[in-house]
């Protein structure tokens, strides 16, 4: 391992002692053990289960449903430990962001329920219907359509690149209950519904067509014909459902945040390794500023967007709904990410490309992490538009 990056004073003897234990655990889990669930196209079930047992995913709901009572601080340690260990931490942290939504903005009744069974009984909670074929970072153009009927809100529509939809039993579905044409506010008019998914697709309610992308990631496209949803499983108010997303939203982009930074300290510890080690014309390729300046320049760049995240975790454990931190320490953390993984391929060169060097599998999910769950690009012209007063681009 390279310095002691995650502590900096800034990490609590709890937090260490998490970071320990869940770096015995990942340490199981080698690139032998990654290659064969990516070569598989399988989900890394042997693993999630191991993290379900010891209680991670569980960690954020309150000790009195049976949860860890952990904070978002603790589950950013979780998520970053995994992924510096080339671990694949994208697998399981919906269970953890998607807490946000339902601790903030559920009922009591919901919260009795659900999170007794989400945290001792092994129930999921792996999925986030948001994004729509004709509605991308565009959320309020959603059509996907809840009509209430008596005790139920029958669902029509559909959603794509809805991950992890195989691997739930509960999915936080948005929805319109007001259509885009009929409100006088955008964002009005959309409400957050829980769906048993287990129940939808025993009875075909639900039709799942998984779609087949780089980094070996389980994505899907959704149908919903005539799906009913008990009105007792709204999230929130009627209506009012955008705020209620944007909790889970936050805490994803500060999640995310924490992974990639995590991933990128898994590559800079590889290039690290590698050009002490690998020799041409009679010396370390290391020795060379051509090898080192990019991966020194990467380091320090992550070690900004880790500041960047612990701040964005601070403001959101304190209950601020105010998105700019969350947005940006994803923002930088992606970027950083993406250089570190740059400066990997060029310090491994050939070896690279190649599926034992361990590199090429991470490069994959690094690349898609500038686009995804939220682009640059909208992450910029939020920046411009609201904090710095440039006209609205879009």
């Amino acid at each position: 391992m390279a310095k002691d990056w995650l502590a900096d004073d800034l990490l609590t003897e709890e937090q260490e002692a998490i970071r320990d234990s869940v770096s015995d655990l990942a340490q199981k889990y080698d690139l032998e053990y990654w290659n064969e669930v990516d070569d598989a196209g399988r989900y890394p079930d042997e693993w999630v289960k191991e993290l379900t047992d010891a209680g991670w995913l569980s960690m954020l709901i309150p000790e009195e449903y049976g949860g860890g009572g952990a904070t978002i601080n603790e589950s950013c340690v979780v998520l970053e430990t995994l992924n510096r260990w080339g671990n694949s931490a994208g697998s399981i942290h919906a269970q953890m962001y998607q807490m946000g939504a339902i601790l903030r903005h559920g009922s009591d009744e919901q919260k009795k329920k659900w999170l007794p069974q989400i945290a001792t009984e092994g129930l999921r909670l792996q999925s986030f219907g948001v994004t729509e074929p004709d509605a991308g970072t565009d959320t309020t153009r959603i059509r996907t359509f809840a009509e209430r009927q008596g005790d139920y809100y029958v669902v029509n529509g559909g959603k794509i690149f809805t991950s992890r939809f195989m691997q739930t039993d509960l999915m936080l579905l948005l929805v319109r209950t007001k259509k885009y044409e009929d409100v006088e506010k955008k964002t009005d008019g959309i409400s957050v519904l829980l769906v048993d998914t287990r129940e939808a697709r025993e009875n075909g309610q639900i039709e799942a067509r998984p779609i087949k992308v780089m980094s070996g990631h389980h994505t899907n496209q959704l149908f919903f014909t005539n799906l009913k949803v008990p009105v007792e499983n709204l999230i929130g108010e009627e209506n009012k459902g955008f705020k209620v997303i944007l909790s889970g939203m936050n805490s994803e982009r500060i999640s995310v945040a924490s992974e990639y930074i995590g991933a990128g300290l898994y590559f800079i510890d590889r290039s690290v390794q590698y050009a002490k080690e690998r020799e041409v014309f009679g010396r370390q390729i290391g020795m060379n500023q051509g090898i080192q300046f990019p991966i020194a320049e990467a380091y320090q760049h992550l070690k900004a967007a880790s500041v960047v995240r612990w701040q964005a975790a601070k403001f959101y454990a304190e209950g601020s709904t105010q998105g700019y931190y969350a947005n940006s320490c994803k923002f930088l953390a992606a970027d950083a990410q993406w250089e570190a993984a740059n400066a990997a391929m060029n310090t491994f060169g050939g070896m690279g490309l190649t599926m034992e060097s361990g590199i090429a599998r991470k490069f994959q999910g690094a690349r898609g992490s500038l686009i995804a769950p939220i682009s640059r690009n909208l992450i910029l012209a939020g920046v411009a538009q609201r904090d710095l007063g440039l006209p609205r681009s879009y």
